[in-house]
């Protein structure tokens, strides 16, 4: 794995950035990095979420399959989409498709509860993090 690509990336997401460096050695271990063609459909919206996406190169445009117009977001290199996947079972509410040929690290949430279980110190921290985050989303979407 490219630890170091993607150990700055993994400290910028919110939900890992209370680990620390043995924690976040544990977390790439479960990481893969797969190449995607130009157009590719990462997910739709309504599917069910299975894991986090991490940008190495290339991009990805967020947005609503039957909505003319612009994206909700065009991601690029660096940035990272799908989190809360890992914690909640609720199906994706926007779908993803690369803009061109990119590369993608991503995290299946398999591997990732897996991790947790064994790891007591990922989950405690995590644990922290995530009931922040989800509450901060929760009011976002009653704005």
């Amino acid at each position: 794995m490219e630890n170091a690509s993607i150990l700055p990336i993994l400290q910028k997401i919110p939900l890992f950035q209370e680990l620390n460096e043995d924690d976040h050695a544990e977390l790439i271990k479960q990481i893969t990095l797969n190449y995607f063609p130009a157009e590719h459909e990462l997910f739709k919206e309504g599917d069910e979420g299975e894991r986090l996406y991490i940008i190495k190169s290339g991009m990805v445009k967020i947005h609503h399959p039957d909505q003319v117009g612009e994206p909700i977001a065009v991601l690029s290199a660096g940035e990272f989409f799908g989190e809360m996947a890992l914690f909640k079972d609720d199906p994706r509410n926007a779908s993803a498709t690369t803009t061109e040929e990119s590369e993608i690290f991503q995290l299946e949430k398999s591997d990732f509860y897996e991790l947790i279980l064994k790891n007591d110190s990922i989950a405690g921290k995590l644990s922290e993090k995530f009931l922040k985050r989800a509450q901060q989303n929760q009011e976002n979407a009653s704005e």
